[in-house]
């Protein structure tokens, strides 16, 4: 096996697994407006299409873009295979008040233990150390260009999730949570 068939299959597998655990999470009871959650959907597929797009990569857009020996390549799925395992910590963290949109759940309440004291949205964390890791290793400008897209999206997504979240949960205590813990990368600030 390749480390680039590796990859897509440890993509394969988590989104799997991901689209079977939407089961097991509540109901939503408010969402934001209609049309609010286009702009990142439309991103993060293009993204998506371009990062693992059915293209000849070498034809499509020409020379290798950084040397790329089978112990890096190696440690490219590894990377990616860590950043799913801290997304599922978190989406098992989060229990019944994941949902793969921006929601309200019942009962819903800022989370701030697990990975949520790491980072704000550690499952968007998560996927993109694997989108980052799955570009090195597909190692060409689409790919790069498609890796960027889907962190674009993700960003977007946690931009309006923060907005209706501190809409729907109350200003204070979500103003309180951001100003203590990252957006994304873990150990900084913003």
């Amino acid at each position: 096996m390749t480390p680039l068939v590796a990859v897509r299959l440890a993509w394969g597998v988590w989104a799997v697994s991901w689209g079977a655990a939407a089961a097991w999470s509540d109901q939503p009871v408010a969402r934001p407006a209609p049309g609010r959650e286009r702009s990142y959907l439309l991103v993060t597929i293009l993204g998506a299409l371009l990062l693992f797009g059915i293209y000849a990569p070498r034809a499509a857009v020409g020379r290798p873009l950084w040397p790329l020996g089978r112990v890096v390549a190696w440690a490219m799925v590894a990377l990616a295979v860590a950043g799913f395992l801290f997304a599922w910590w978190a989406r098992v963290h989060l229990g019944r008040l994941w949902s793969s949109r921006v929601t309200r759940k019942p009962d819903h309440h800022v989370v701030d233990t697990g990975p949520y004291r790491l980072v704000r949205h550690p499952i968007y964390s998560g996927i993109i150390l694997a989108t980052l890791a799955t570009a090195v290793l597909r190692d060409n400008l689409l790919g790069v260009v498609g890796a960027l897209l889907m962190l674009c999206g993700w960003y977007l997504k946690a931009r309006l999730e923060e907005q209706f979240l501190r809409d729907e949960l109350g200003s204070e205590q979500y103003e309180a949570y951001r100003a203590r813990v990252p957006m994304l990368v873990p150990f900084t600030r913003g």
